[in-house]
């Protein structure tokens, strides 16, 4: 009888409970993608698979936005409007993590520099040799990163810096 009373009280406090979400991966620079627009990277032309992106377009310091625990920057007013409208559409898939780490089940930084489009989402990868990886196969890797996000989302975000990366600083 006690057990049966404790479980039902344990799942009424998960009921309870507030969902638990993981945050948004931020390095030193303080800002989520290191303070590049996220909304910016719809107007850059998409390099082919196997080649480079062009450069993301740095945010400024003095237009933000807060979402996911993290702080935005954006290059106009324009972007920071369009990414308060929908943020998950803006967001990088993943809180920011690399896209290639979470389909192999972990979370590692997301390079804002090594970046891709897939169905109007925004992926990162953490080195060019695993961007490599990941465009071998971008929608298994895709649907194995789906599948994985579940069980490590609500872990703790990456602390990890981004290997072989500068971030521009945001623009003041």
């Amino acid at each position: 009888m006690k057990t049966d009373i404790l479980k039902i009280l344990s799942v009424l406090v998960i009921l309870a409970s507030p969902a638990l979400a993981g945050e948004q991966y931020v390095d030193g620079t303080g800002f989520a993608v290191s303070g590049y627009d996220v909304v910016a990277y719809r107007a850059l032309p998409q390099g082919t698979v196997g080649g480079d992106q062009p450069a993301p377009v740095p945010g400024r310091a003095d237009i933000t936005a807060r979402w996911n625990g993290a702080t935005f920057a954006f290059a106009t007013p324009e972007n920071r409007a369009a990414f308060l409208a929908d943020p998950e559409r803006y967001a990088p898939q993943f809180d920011g993590h690399c896209a290639y780490g979470v389909a192999k089940g972990g979370k590692v930084p997301g390079n804002p520099a090594l970046w891709r489009i897939v169905d109007d989402r925004l992926y990162l990868n953490i080195t060019r040799t695993v961007a490599g990886f990941w465009e071998e196969d971008i929608p298994g890797n895709i649907s194995r990163a789906e599948g994985n996000w579940p069980a490590i989302e609500t872990v703790q975000a990456s602390d990890s810096a981004i290997p072989d990366f500068t971030p521009a600083a945001p623009l003041r």
